[in-house]
């Protein structure tokens, strides 16, 4: 089986839809898959649901999905930094589902793991627990939160081979290696792609099962986000 594809656009080819939920690498601008968010773009495809720790930046990320009006909804833990997404969300255009970060992460990590609902104390008492079932255990309360499986998953790793193996550095360790599991269809970028053999295996994070295609991206830009300095002494 052949997971390498030329470019992005060749790596979406037969998979988007509208109406389909996509999860979304990435933290802040940091492990973006950003080669394959443009593709999704230039699809067309759209009412998307998005799964993803925020909405990007206007100009950057999801936040080039929301100004194109493609994304329906939202399923995100912290959404601060998009002043397209504000606009559109108190203007009811776009709908969002708020999680904390910790819920959202294991929300992700228990459908890659086949794991269809979990109970967690984060929320008890709060609008995060409104509609959802709670139990009691050792004197505790509880509320239950279900995984989630995405249509798609798009992912970003430095490297990555030719079987799918993908390797992360640093701050793109973030929500990527559990969105590569909770994917019917996971597709991945790089910025080093190598052939079977050369990555060492006790370094993978990912192993190429979860992974159905894949692109080296490189060169990127690499945005700063919030650029912060120290003053001259």
């Amino acid at each position: 089986m052949n997971k390498v594809y030329p470019n992005a656009k060749a790596a979406l080819e037969g998979i988007t839809r509208d109406g389909m939920m996509v999860m979304c690498g990435g933290f802040g601008l940091s492990g973006l898959p950003e080669r394959l968010i443009d593709a999704l773009m230039e699809s067309g495809a759209k009412n998307l649901t998005c799964v993803s720790n925020n909405a990007g930046v206007d100009g950057a990320g999801l936040g080039k999905l929301l100004a194109t009006r493609q994304i329906k909804k939202m399923i995100s833990s912290y959404v601060g930094e998009n002043k397209i997404f504000a606009q559109q969300y108190l203007a009811g255009e776009l709908e969002l589902e708020f999680n904390p970060q910790g819920t959202l992460a294991e929300r992700i990590r228990a459908g890659g793991a086949g794991i269809p609902a979990f109970f967690t104390k984060t929320g008890v008492g709060t609008l995060i627990a409104e509609g959802k079932e709670e139990r009691v255990f050792n004197g505790e309360r509880y509320i239950m939160e279900t995984g989630l499986v995405a249509d798609l998953s798009l992912v970003k790793a430095w490297k990555g081979d030719t079987a799918g193996n993908l390797v992360y550095r640093k701050t793109a360790r973030n929500f990527n290696p559990a969105m590569a599991t909770a994917g019917k269809i996971t597709v991945a970028e790089v910025e080093e792609l190598v052939e079977p053999g050369q990555l060492d295996p006790d370094h993978i994070h990912t192993p190429g099962i979860y992974v159905q295609r894949i692109i080296c991206g490189a060169p990127y830009n690499k945005i700063i986000e919030n650029r912060t300095v120290r003053k001259r002494g």
